[in-house]
């Protein structure tokens, strides 16, 4: 059976609530729940019933989930009908503080939902990652690498939750500097089932020659950058120089009949 981290209180009164009337919490970080687990939860609860009863709060003719979701899908599974609960009273803020920090205890978390969790908590609650590792006994350094990932695509945030890719994996991608690339070394990184120390290795070097090609192309074209971005500013629309050895050619997008007017018409004012 799944620890809680909501104790039911000696005062709590325990209620059957028909599981039909029962709805997930809103705010709930887990969004994958193992279906061999949970499988296996169902038949222990058809054996011998709920020890410890979820505990969910009024909304209108519902009930939201504060804590014990898995025990319900469970339930839900086995085909009972009603399922032990206490009902307490609880905002919004309240409710995804405390289904947060439930799931923070269980460690089948993926790395993206405990970094949502995180994220989420510091959000509503205000506080910074300083606050939150010390609250949570965690380094701060642990807290940061997890919300970092939230930086990634959503695409590569997938394969991370799918166990695709590690968090290792995770945070070596988030140092590529060419962030358009990401998924393309993803999709090597699987195929070639290359470990953390590889990836890290192989982003090294796309790094290395990124710097490279940049360095040479500010020195060479610092310029003609400059030149393109006084005449997009004075024309108002956009410019770009382009040039090879001793020639080049500038090109300035226009959008209408009136817009090449309105253009024209300014480059004479310059040229006079």
């Amino acid at each position: 059976m799944e620890e809680t981290f909501i104790d039911v209180a000696d005062g709590d009164i325990v209620e059957n609530i028909a599981v039909r009337k029962i709805r997930p919490n809103p705010f709930q970080p887990r969004r994958i729940f193992n279906e061999e687990a949970l499988e296996e939860l169902s038949q222990s609860i058809k054996e011998h019933g709920i020890l410890q009863p979820i505990i969910l709060r009024k909304t209108g003719n519902f009930y939201e989930i504060v804590a014990g979701e898995r025990r319900f899908r469970a339930t839900k599974k086995a085909l009972i009908p009603e399922i032990p609960a206490v009902v307490r009273n609880y905002n919004d803020r309240e409710m995804m503080e405390l289904a947060t920090l439930e799931n923070l205890q269980r460690e089948d978390l993926t790395p993206i939902e405990e970094a949502e969790s995180y994220r989420k908590l510091m959000d509503a609650l205000n506080m910074t990652q300083e606050v939150l590792a010390e609250r949570l006994g965690k380094s701060r350094s642990y807290i940061a690498n997890h919300v970092r990932l939230l930086t990634l695509p959503e695409d590569i945030q997938k394969m991370v939750d799918r166990g695709e890719l590690s968090m290792g994996h995770g945070r070596a991608l988030i140092g590529i500097k060419r962030k358009n690339i990401i998924p393309i070394v993803a999709k090597k990184v699987i195929d070639q089932q290359m470990n953390v120390r590889q990836l890290e290795s192989y982003v090294h070097a796309l790094n290395k020659d990124v710097s490279r090609v940049t360095k040479k192309k500010s020195v060479k074209n610092l310029y003609l950058d400059e030149a393109a971005a006084e005449l997009r500013d004075y024309l108002g629309t956009s410019v770009s120089i382009k040039s090879s050895k001793n020639k080049g050619k500038i090109e300035i997008d226009f959008f209408s009949d009136e817009d090449l007017e309105r253009i024209i018409n300014l480059l004479k004012e310059r040229g006079e």
